[in-house]
């Protein structure tokens, strides 16, 4: 276990955010400029992110064990999605949203791939690719039906499946399954425009939170109990799940690794686009974030144990 490079790419996270907040309070950028980014983001950056994250090589000798890698995904998915209906009654409908998406979606894109390369070579990132594969279906699908607001089911799904970022899940699934080869100036833009993805959405993250005056309510009750929820109580019941099923000891642990990573940044991009708590969902990433400073390490040693 490479902890260095887990460190780094924390502090990475929180850097980008801290330079978000700078940015706001030097006056380097003001709101106007929040909701611009917000856009280039949803509608350009990360569909180019989304669509090149599909390209993986599936060797035919792991199919049997990527498949179910791919179907305890799903699974986890779904008990997700589950607990966040049941948790959060009582909230605001904003909060709600906000913290409905967190619990379904983490950050496994930016922290749990090389976290997963790390621990477990290069096996456990063709393994953690394919699981990320439900998770971006799902949190541009029906995650996105948690801020989307339309007058009946036929305009929602229509805005839905419309989606910028859904047509790129479409386009990526299509590069997995047929791997065209893609003229290299194309491919190479493409792959230019997402490695911006985690960069601009962390400084939007630090640009909410400079409006923030009051430090002791990031430790709310609300945040830590969604923090738990996230980053202990989900990835136990995959741990239990994985160990009394008996599945392949690489599976289970790729599958909890990447179920105990925090709030996906997206949460805070959605929320600005879509009218949500804002304020929450910047404070749930940021303190998720930072308590995954102990908790990782923790689930990576009893994952190497």
């Amino acid at each position: 276990m490479d902890i260095g490079k887990l460190m780094t790419l924390q502090g990475t996270l929180f850097l980008l955010t801290g330079i978000g907040i700078a940015t706001r309070k030097c006056k380097l950028l003001g709101p106007e400029a929040q909701d611009m980014l917000t856009d280039l983001i949803l509608y350009v950056i990360l569909p180019c992110n989304i669509a090149l994250s599909f390209r993986i090589d599936l060797n035919p000798e792991l199919l049997k064990n990527l498949g179910l890698c791919f179907l305890v995904a799903w699974v986890i998915q779904g008990v997700a999605w589950t607990m966040s209906k049941l948790l959060y009654r009582g909230y605001t409908t904003s909060a709600k949203r906000v913290l409905q998406y967190a619990t379904v979606c983490s950050n496994g894109g930016f922290l749990g791939n090389p976290i997963a390369e790390s621990v477990f070579g290069a096996s456990g990132l063709m393994y953690a690719s394919v699981f990320l594969i439900p998770q971006r279906i799902v949190m541009w699908s029906a995650g996105v039906t948690l801020f989307t607001e339309a007058p009946d089911k036929k305009t929602l799904i229509k805005k839905v499946l419309t989606h910028p970022c859904i047509l790129a899940v479409f386009a990526g699934i299509f590069l997995m399954v047929f791997d065209p080869p893609l003229p290299g100036f194309i491919e190479k833009t493409a792959s230019s425009l997402g490695s911006c993805t985690t960069p601009l959405s962390m400084l939007m993250v630090g640009m909410i939170l400079s409006d923030v005056t009051d430090i002791r309510s990031m430790f709310s009750w609300p945040i830590v109990r969604y923090t738990l929820i996230r980053l202990i109580l989900l990835p136990g019941i995959v741990f239990i799940g994985c160990r009394l099923t008996g599945i392949d000891p690489l599976v289970t642990g790729v599958s909890v690794l990447m179920t105990a990573m925090p709030a996906a940044c997206m949460t805070t991009v959605l929320a600005a686009k879509y009218h949500g708590d804002t304020m929450c969902a910047s404070k749930c990433v940021v303190f998720s974030t930072a308590m995954t400073l102990a908790s990782l390490p923790l689930w990576c040693m009893v994952l190497t144990m």
